[in-house]
């Protein structure tokens, strides 16, 4: 197991531990709601900034921060919370420039939930 993983196991087993019935399917379900809703905030995360509207920029970048640190993606959930803090301040111009490593560190929780969802 690599140093830094890219999903925390702990998190990964206490939203297995939420179902009753030991989570396999659960937690398929869940992967798949993330795996669908994330990247339509990424989408309304780019819009925002396109048409700089800072509390939108915000209001995503909150919501994909707070559902990926539901499966202990700490990386990707620290780099949405810098957009955020960004779209707080009004920097919209510094939160544009942290969606490239966003969208990369995004494809590598993406790539590690579809194995686990492959694997759960």
């Amino acid at each position: 197991m690599p140093d830094n993983p890219i999903l925390d196991p702990h998190a990964i087993q206490a939203l297995r531990d939420l179902s009753p019935e030991g989570g396999a399917e659960f937690l398929k379900e869940l992967i798949t709601i993330y795996l669908k809703d994330t990247p339509t905030q990424m989408t309304e995360l780019e819009d925002a900034l396109a048409r700089q509207d800072a509390a939108r920029v915000t209001r995503a970048a909150h919501t994909i921060k707070g559902s990926s640190g539901n499966f202990g993606a700490a990386a990707l959930a620290q780099l949405t919370l810098v957009i955020e803090a960004h779209g707080k301040a009004g920097n919209l111009t510094a939160a544009a420039a942290a969606l490239p490593g966003f969208k990369a560190e995004f494809a590598r929780v993406r790539e590690a939930l579809q194995k686990l969802s492959a694997g759960a």
